[in-house]
C-alpha cells in the first residue's frame, strides 16, 4: 500500500514537471510571437493552453483522491497540499502566456511592440523562461540554492517592467492609446509569470523546511493571483 502511495506521489511530481515544461514552451513561443508578430506561433500558444488545463485537472484529482484515501501526515501531507498550489500556479502562468499570444492575435498584422520597448520585453521573456525552467529543476531535485536564483530572476523582471512603465510615464505622448494599453498589460503579464515561478520554488522550500519561505532566498513578499 505504501509503495503504491509513493508511486502516486512520484506521478504527481512528474506531472508537475511536465506542466513546467509546457509552460516554459508557452512563454518562449508567446515571446517569439510578440517580438516577431508571428500569428501562427501565437495561435499555437492559444491552442496548447487546453493541455495545461487538463494536466492541472489530473494532478488535482489525484491529489484529492490521495488525501481522501490515505489521510497523509507530515511530509506526505505537505507534498499533496503543495501539489495543489503548484498546479494552480502553473495553470495561471500558462494562462498569462496565452494572454500575451492573444494580444499578438488582436493586433496582427500590426506589430505590438514599439522599437524602444523590444529589448526589455525580449529580456523579460528570457528571464521568465529561465525562471520556469529552473523551477522545474527545483521541483525535481528540491534544490533550494537554485530556488534563490529564481527569486533573483523575478526581481530583474520586476525592474524591467518598471523600466517600461517609466518610459510610458515620461514619454507617453509618443505612444498611441492602444500601445499604452498593450504595454501596460504585457508588463504585468510577465511580472506575474515571474511571481508564479517564485511561488513554485517557495512551495518546494515549504516541503523541505516546513516553512513557506526559503531563508536563503530574497524575502520580498510575493502576491500571486
Amino acid at each position: 500500500m505504501r509503495e503504491a502511495f509513493h508511486s502516486d506521489l512520484e506521478t504527481i511530481r512528474g506531472n508537475l514537471i511536465e506542466m513546467c515544461t509546457q509552460v516554459e514552451t508557452a512563454v518562449r513561443d508567446a515571446t517569439t510571437a510578440l517580438l516577431d508578430g508571428d500569428l501562427a506561433t501565437a495561435e499555437r500558444v492559444i491552442a496548447a493552453d487546453v493541455h495545461l488545463d487538463e494536466l492541472q485537472v489530473d494532478i488535482d484529482e489525484m491529489a484529492v483522491d490521495l488525501l481522501a484515501r490515505q489521510s497523509p501526515v507530515a511530509t506526505d501531507l505537505r507534498v499533496l497540499v503543495s501539489a495543489l498550489r503548484m498546479s494552480s500556479s502553473l495553470e495561471r502562468a500558462g494562462d498569462l502566456a496565452e494572454h500575451v499570444a492573444l494580444i499578438v492575435r488582436r493586433r496582427h498584422p500590426d506589430p505590438v511592440l514599439p522599437e524602444a520597448d523590444r529589448a526589455d520585453f525580449e529580456r523579460m521573456g528570457e528571464l521568465t523562461v529561465a525562471a520556469i525552467h529552473d523551477a522545474a529543476a527545483v521541483i525535481a531535485e528540491r534544490d533550494l540554492e537554485l530556488a534563490a536564483q529564481v527569486e533573483k530572476r523575478d526581481a530583474e523582471i520586476d525592474d524591467l517592467m518598471q523600466s517600461v512603465y517609466g518610459r510610458l510615464a515620461s514619454q507617453g505622448e509618443s505612444y498611441s492609446a492602444a500601445q499604452i494599453t498593450d504595454l501596460t498589460l504585457l508588463g504585468r503579464f510577465y511580472e506575474r509569470m515571474g511571481d508564479h515561478a517564485v511561488s513554485l520554488v517557495r512551495r518546494v522550500g515549504f516541503l523541505v523546511t516546513g516553512s513557506t519561505l526559503d531563508p536563503r532566498s530574497v524575502t520580498t513578499d510575493v502576491e500571486v493571483i
